[in-house]
């Protein structure tokens, strides 16, 4: 028999209330200053890729080519602001022809901001970042990396998936790094039912930049980048 006293209700301390209270109001205040930057960046690309590889990599080269030609072609290039591979994404849209935008997250110990960024948004708390991520993108770019990297691809791919956010590009660069986890998502996930077999054509892979470009027109040719009032609708609730 349980005996415990259903009825006893743990102390809460008033200055633990008030400051979880109050904390409400910051994480508003994040939401509206993203909103009112980023409303006017429309049509932009939000880019990601690991933190850890510096100036010379081959990647860090291929990612600051792909943020360059997409700046050129008229998107702006939003990334998370910090090393590696954001300041990459950001230096390359920094010398191009659209904006470049850093959604800053602040941490114990990592992440300095980058000085390549037209935009800086600065956030405390990684799921309001996470809506500015999305809510204005036309597509997304994910080069490898990390924990953090692939955070934001299931997250996109969750909130399409459920319809929770429209339907976009979901670009990965470089096969070879992603296609171990593509062949698991289908040969366990799949098989197991835990996804549909066309839940895997919400993303694709290619090597080069041009292709990045290239696959974000295609996907917009017939259709235009301008959001339906559906979409918007969504967008609204995500």
């Amino acid at each position: 028999m349980n005996d415990r006293n259903k009825s006893a209700q743990p102390m809460i301390n008033d200055s633990d209330l008030t400051r979880e209270s109050w904390k409400v109001f910051q994480i508003m205040a994040e939401f509206v200053e993203g909103f009112e930057k980023l409303v006017a960046i429309k049509p932009s690309v939000s880019m990601f890729g690991s933190a850890r590889i510096e100036l010379g990599h081959p990647l860090y080269d291929l990612g600051e080519q792909v943020a360059r030609m997409l700046s050129d072609a008229g998107f702006s290039v939003v990334s998370g602001g910090g090393p590696g591979l954001m300041e990459a994404f950001n230096r390359g849209a920094y010398g191009g022809r659209s904006q470049s935008v850093g959604l800053n997250i602040m941490l114990p110990h990592e992440q300095g901001a980058n000085e390549y960024q037209d935009i800086s948004l600065y956030f405390r708390h990684f799921f309001s970042r996470k809506v500015m991520f999305v809510k204005y993108a036309s597509a997304y770019v994910v080069l490898p990396g990390g924990f953090g990297t692939l955070d934001e691809l299931v997250e996109i791919l969750t909130l399409v998936q459920t319809r929770k956010s429209r339907r976009i590009p979901i670009i990965l660069v470089k096969r070879e790094f992603w296609i171990g986890l593509i062949d698991w998502l289908q040969d366990t996930l799949v098989k197991q039912g835990m996804l549909d077999p066309e839940d895997m054509s919400l993303f694709r892979t290619v090597e080069e930049p041009q292709e990045v470009v290239d696959a974000i027109f295609d996907y917009y040719k017939d259709r235009g980048i301008e959001m339906t009032p559906e979409e918007k609708r969504r967008q609204l609730e995500l």
